[in-house]
């Protein structure tokens, strides 16, 4: 599997994900099928179907987050020295030619994408336009919503 990039906080997320997952759910899980198992018959048993289905998806979920977290590339934005440029982890404010609007994104990974908390997948058509851009560039971004133009107004490594 190719290494995922994730910024510091994102590892941070999934490792306290991780450990819940696997301190509070897998338990919880595990009590409420030995409570339905305690119901007697499983073949008509909601509750256990119910705890058996839950219990795939914790499962699944913390094999999915070790594989990502044994995958991982994580950034320090704080560390990086692009001289400028647009990059993994950095924070751009760009303000939008056509409406004036002025957004700020971080570019992060594919798992940490947040449109609302600001943070965008670095597979996203807005990243890849710029992507290796620098402060007073204008970046042009073909989405499906058609092209749109927004100019680098700071680029940031916080």
């Amino acid at each position: 599997m190719a290494t995922i990039p994730l910024t510091r906080r994102g590892a941070e997320l999934m490792k306290e994900e991780l450990q819940r997952l696997k301190s509070v759910e897998r338990p919880a899980v595990i009590n409420a099928i030995a409570e339905a198992r305690a119901q007697g018959d499983l073949s008509e048993n909601a509750e256990y179907d119910a705890a058996r289905e839950r219990q795939g998806f914790v499962e699944g979920r913390i094999a999915e987050l070790e594989t990502k977290l044994a995958n991982a590339q994580v950034i320090d934005p704080k560390l990086l020295d692009a001289d400028g440029r647009v990059v993994f982890g950095a924070t751009v404010d760009l303000e939008d030619l056509e409406s004036g609007e002025k957004v700020s994104y971080q570019i992060v990974g594919d798992d940490e994408a947040d449109i609302k908390a600001g943070k965008i997948s670095v597979s996203s058509p807005i990243a890849r336009a710029l992507i290796g851009r620098s402060a007073g560039d204008t970046a042009e971004v073909r989405a499906p919503g058609g092209v749109r133009e927004y100019d680098i107004l700071e680029v940031r490594y916080e």
